[in-house]
């Protein structure tokens, strides 16, 4: 039994020795942990978006994936994780955490899509173009161009407080603040 001790004692000498040889003259040690990207959708064209009401966050409807387009990022929830990209159809990145703008789309509104109404309401569910929606979004939020367009298309919704106005700011420089993180 001793042998076969030392002979172990052995081999974990000579992996670790190994091991530090490499580092040690210059050699590099990398553990890796891979997230899996979500699978590619499949577009016959670049989509048509709606914007949810009430937010500045677009969705494409029309898909069962909910592909959402917000702060100039497309974002997909995925196996419990989120992705974005530049792009719609290419080059999802891992993102960390949940983004900031999930928070504010109700969990109803591929329902509220269907039937046409929001909170009651008639919604005329107006669709843009993904190129007018990455082009627009920025100058649209600012100059809060859904609000001046018949409140999102929304016949008698009101208009937001200013509580709901102020969350609103508060959620975009949040959003800011999040560009910089890693894919």
């Amino acid at each position: 039994m001793n042998k076969l001790f030392i002979a172990k004692i052995l081999i974990a000498l000579a992996i670790a020795g190994t091991t530090s040889t490499a580092i040690a003259a210059g050699g590099r040690m990398d553990i890796g942990v891979s997230v899996p990207l979500p699978p590619p959708i499949m577009f016959p064209g670049p989509p048509t978006l709606v914007v949810i009401p009430e937010t500045y966050v677009y969705v494409v409807p029309d898909v069962n994936d909910d592909i959402f387009f917000y702060g100039g990022w497309w974002w997909r929830p995925w196996e419990g994780r989120w992705y974005r990209s530049q792009r719609y159809d290419t080059g999802w990145g891992h993102y960390r955490g949940t983004p900031s703008f999930y928070g504010h789309v109700p969990s109803g509104w591929r329902n509220d899509y269907r039937q046409g109404r929001w909170k009651g309401h008639q919604w005329d569910r107006r669709k843009v173009p993904h190129q007018q929606a990455q082009k627009n979004w920025k100058g649209w939020e600012s100059d809060k161009h859904w609000e001046k367009q018949n409140n999102w298309g929304v016949k008698g919704l009101k208009k937001p407080s200013q509580q709901t106005q102020k969350h609103s700011q508060d959620n975009k420089r949040q959003q800011q603040g999040n560009q910089g993180r890693d894919r």
